[in-house]
């Protein structure tokens, strides 16, 4: 089981607490060249420094593609941070905080990956042509090249940042001190989700947008536990992101890019929020739960979490874990 994982390893509750404070610090650390950077310009064409204060002189002020690497580059070093984490601190494998299979299965990476980008292909192919009038076509071939690369290099990282602190290190650190599996989900998915507020899309819908939020947070935490690993929410949370980076941008999203297209629409705050947690979101479970063959729902979303028993076998300095 997922979250067993971790009892195979140094799992005291104060490790997971430093742990954190030491993977929290190091993404600050890795915001700073962005921070550097905007100062340096704004200083250099004039501005007043308070400025940068605001969210949208901070993430203006640079080249759009600049600013995204910058941006980006924070999740990259937490990333770096958590590998050394589980690494040193726990002793625990990198792929067991990945999977309770053996090695990473990247066939079901790739599957995540393909469903999302598929169906973002498909619905956004679709609203283009039956409302044109809501799209501007804005491609430009050198600006959206570099685009391309950082975004398939970076934004990967980005994710799987996220991928491994929520529904990996916490979920698993969470489930072994509580143990059970509905607390880890719960937190892990609301803190996720709140973390999110920051966001410019929150000042664009209001806080109704954390339904979608939250709603995402859980959705990735069940796809995670039923399926006993975190290669379906590494492959979807990666295509998500990176193919609505390349595909559509607007004013108000935290990825302003030089996309194929810009969105100059204005958003319903109803529909457009709930549809992908109440209607896709249990369309892509159902998707996932026929391809994998996800049986017993309650346990593996509301049971306990129970110390493997160690068998020490004799003249041998290894144990075997009865799961």
């Amino acid at each position: 089981m997922y979250i067993q994982q971790a009892f195979k390893s140094l799992h005291e509750w104060w490790r997971y607490l430093v742990g954190f404070i030491i993977i929290f610090l190091a993404s600050q650390i890795g915001s700073i060249p962005l921070l550097i950077a905007v100062m340096f310009k704004v200083m250099s064409d004039g501005g007043n420094i308070e400025s940068i204060q605001d969210p949208n002189v901070m993430m203006t002020v640079l080249d759009s593609n600049l600013t995204l690497f910058l941006m980006l580059l924070s999740f990259a070093v937490g990333l770096l941070a958590i590998f050394l984490v589980v690494r040193y601190l726990h002793r625990q494998p990198f792929v067991q905080l990945t999977t309770s299979r053996r090695k990473t299965d990247w066939g079901r990476v790739f599957f995540g990956f393909g469903l999302i980008t598929i169906t973002t292909l498909v619905v956004t192919g679709l609203d283009y042509y039956s409302n044109p009038e809501d799209y501007v076509l804005q491609f430009d071939l050198v600006p959206f090249a570099i685009l391309a690369v950082i975004a398939l290099i970076m934004i990967p990282l980005q994710t799987s940042f996220e991928e491994y602190l929520f529904r990996g290190y916490l979920m698993q650190g969470i489930g072994v001190l509580a143990k059970n599996k509905w607390l880890p989900l719960v937190i892990t998915s609301v803190v996720f989700g709140a973390l999110h507020l920051a966001n410019p899309e929150v000042d664009k819908f209001g806080n109704i947008i954390m339904i979608y939020y939250i709603g995402t947070g859980f959705f990735l935490g069940i796809m995670t536990l039923m399926d006993e690993g975190m290669e379906l929410s590494l492959g979807f949370h990666a295509g998500n992101n990176l193919i609505t980076a390349l595909l559509v941008t607007a004013d108000w999203t935290v990825f302003k890019t030089h996309s194929v297209l810009k969105d100059i629409s204005e958003p319903s705050t109803g529909f457009d929020v709930v549809a992908p947690v109440f209607i896709l979101y249990p369309i892509f479970l159902l998707i996932m739960a026929w391809r994998y063959k996800w049986r017993d729902w309650g346990e593996k979303l509301f049971g306990k979490v129970e110390e493997p028993i160690v068998i020490a076998e004799e003249n041998t300095p290894n144990s075997t874990y009865i799961e």
